[in-house]
This record gives structure tokens, C-alpha cells and sequence, in this order.
């Protein structure tokens, strides 16, 4: 699964048309990456309108720092850099405004996502941490490299080795103890 279909990478002329003013050509960037930004963060994220909305920041960042784009590396990567960057900034708004809640109301649990109220898959990605899940994801769902994956997220390649590794063996241990929850009910 991790070397599935490539990303749409935008001509070196398109991104400095796009740079320049050019919206048929930012307009084609967006066409082209929109839908696996959306797909990455939808299981970043956990909310698919939320993930429309991160999505949609997503490219007006893009368009904002189109200029500082150097060419070093893949236009997507670059791309899936920021996408992470406001998905983790939206996790952490959640996490603080969660936070907020329980100060302000102690007596109102907390809401899990579970199997019962969202498909198995979702619920065990969602018990991922999220960096284990956006390595999980970048590599699985996206097909990135690990190099590439790396570069996005601004680790070693080595280090996304590693959440991947431990990404899979909780992915398991989420699924197998799902399993025999699963089976004591009839």
C-alpha cells in the first residue's frame, strides 16, 4: 500500500506562475492537491468538515507563502508540510479548548470516539497519538516515502520509520482488543 498512486506534482513553471500572480495556476495547484490534503487530514483530524475547513487554510497558506518556496524538495511535500502544520494547530486548539471544558465543567465526561459511533477504522487511528497517526497516514494513505514523509514533517527519516513501526503495532493492539471486547457481547 505504500507505494500506491503518486501525488499530483505541479509543473516548476506552474508554482512560479502561481508565485506570480497567476490564478489559473494557483487554481490548478489547488484542482490537483485538494482532494489527498483533504484525505490526510479527514483521518488527521478525525471530522470531515473540519477537514474541509483545515483544507481550505491549508491553501491560503500555500498561496501566502508561495514565494518562500525554494525548490528544494517536492511541491506536494511542501504542500503536505503545511497541511500538518494547521491539522497539528487545529489538534491543539481542540486539545486546549477540551482542556477548558473540563476546568470550567468537571462533571461532563469526556467523548471518545468508538466503534459505536464511528467506523473501526476512524476509532483506531483515532487512538493513535497524532503523530504516530500523520506518519501512519502520510506513509499508508498518501504513499509518501519515508524520506518524503520525513521532509513533511520535519524529522529524520529514520524517526518516521519509527512511528510508522509503532503506528502499526497499536493499530493491531486497538484492533485486537476491540476484538475480544467485541466477543464478550451477544
Amino acid at each position: 500500500m505504500s507505494q500506491g498512486a503518486r501525488l499530483y506534482e505541479p509543473e516548476p513553471e506552474t508554482i512560479r506562475a502561481a508565485a506570480g500572480g497567476d490564478q489559473a495556476a494557483f487554481a490548478e495547484i489547488v484542482r490537483g492537491l485538494q482532494a489527498p490534503v483533504w484525505r490526510f487530514l479527514r483521518h488527521l483530524v478525525g471530522d470531515a468538515a473540519l477537514a474541509e475547513d483545515i483544507t481550505q487554510e491549508t491553501f491560503v497558506r500555500v498561496f501566502r507563502k508561495l514565494g518562500s518556496f525554494r525548490h528544494r524538495a517536492k511541491f506536494s511535500t511542501w504542500v503536505f508540510q503545511i497541511a500538518r502544520n494547521a491539522g497539528i494547530d487545529e489538534i491543539r486548539a481542540r486539545q486546549r479548548r477540551s482542556r477548558l471544558v473540563l476546568v470550567l465543567r468537571p462533571d461532563r465526561p469526556a467523548i471518545r470516539p468508538g466503534p459505536e459511533t464511528k467506523a473501526e477504522v476512524e476509532a483506531a487511528l483515532a487512538s493513535l497519538s497524532p503523530k504516530l497517526r500523520e506518519a501512519f497516514l502520510m506513509i499508508e494513505v498518501l504513499g509518501l516515502s519515508y524520506r518524503e514523509a520525513g521532509q513533511a514533517a520535519g524529522v529524520p527519516e529514520g524517526t518516521m520509520k519509527s512511528r510508522v513501526h509503532h503506528a502499526r503495532a497499536g493499530l493491531v493492539e486497538w484492533l485486537d482488543e476491540a476484538e475480544e471486547a467485541g466477543a464478550g457481547e451477544v
